[in-house]
């Protein structure tokens, strides 16, 4: 049974006539006739009868009238709890996250949560999608930094927040005749070899824009998912990376990172997320979390 339905009977039991429904609820007397003979088709008792110039409810009128009641306020009470519960942050969310953004920013975000427990932060890393948005039916929050534009997240409905923009910088063996360089354009690098990552990942992309500068061709010797394999490969020499600079340790391992000059050289991270589990304040909760930590991480970096 519907429940307007059933507010138009409970309305009818205690003003007694269908005009007074009518002025009540903002609709017109045959809307509410019509809304009491469908419901008494879904019942499939008689509800009223003629009583003098209007109607009165029937036994079963009566009957369901005071169903109609007990069910009104439970659903009142309901709606109660859960604008309650919607204001309250509460409850568990869960995250998905690229290595390295959870490197760099869910140890701090976890400390910022230590004080909520009554929100519970499910974490997990995930291995590169070629659309992150692919990962939101299954997570409240997706931490990303994949290539592909905001715009086209947000066709697809998304709510987008950007977390932060991180460098990516060139990481050279220690020793290397580039070492002692300050910066490095794309002409200090266009001979060398690549250890690279998957093609189309934002550090694959940086590799293009140095093609496009200098107009030759890189050699990419391997590919590797994982920043450790190519930071390692890196410090044994088996040729250049372009790694991210908040996460790459350098320095002490064989491998040192200096900045590339002359093209885009960095990575958009953002948190992406479906629209109806952005405006729960569990989840806005661990996207302040998130953006405060983004924020703390790059402050601290800042002029290294």
């Amino acid at each position: 049974m519907e429940v307007r339905r059933l507010r138009v009977l409970r309305e009818l039991s205690e003003r007694g006539s269908v005009g007074a429904v009518a002025d009540a609820m903002s609709i017109t007397p045959s809307a509410v006739s019509q809304q009491l003979k469908a419901l008494e088709h879904e019942a499939g008792y008689g509800l009223v009868e003629p009583a003098g110039r209007g109607v009165a409810l029937t036994e079963a009128g009566r009957a369901l009238a005071r169903t109609a009641v007990e069910i009104l306020t439970a659903i009142e009470r309901a709606e109660g709890a859960w604008r309650e519960f919607m204001a309250t942050p509460a409850g568990r969310v869960t995250l998905a996250t690229f290595p390295t953004g959870g490197e760099m920013l869910l140890p701090g975000v976890l400390a910022r949560l230590a004080d909520r427990p009554d929100v519970e932060l499910e974490c997990t890393d995930v291995e590169t999608s070629e659309d992150d948005a692919d990962l939101t039916p299954d997570h409240d929050v997706v931490v990303s930094d994949a290539p592909v534009t905001s715009a086209r997240w947000r066709e697809r409905g998304l709510q987008v927040v950007p977390l932060m923009t991180e460098p990516l910088d060139v990481a050279l063996p220690e020793g290397h005749r580039l070492a002692s360089r300050r910066t490095l354009s794309p002409r200090d690098v266009a001979d060398e070899s690549w250890i690279g990552v998957p093609e189309g990942q934002p550090f694959d992309q940086v590799l293009q824009r140095v093609v496009a500068v200098t107009g030759q061709p890189v050699r990419v010797r391997q590919r590797f998912a994982n920043n450790g394999v190519v930071e390692a490969m890196v410090a044994a020499g088996h040729g250049l990376a372009i790694l991210p600079r908040f996460t790459t340790r350098d320095h002490g391992n064989g491998l040192i990172s200096r900045p590339l000059t002359g093209v885009v050289a960095q990575r958009d991270i953002s948190a992406l997320l479906r629209p109806d589990r952005y405006e729960r304040p569990s989840v806005r909760l661990v996207l302040d979390a998130l953006a405060a930590e983004a924020t703390a991480v790059a402050d601290s970096h800042r002029g290294h």
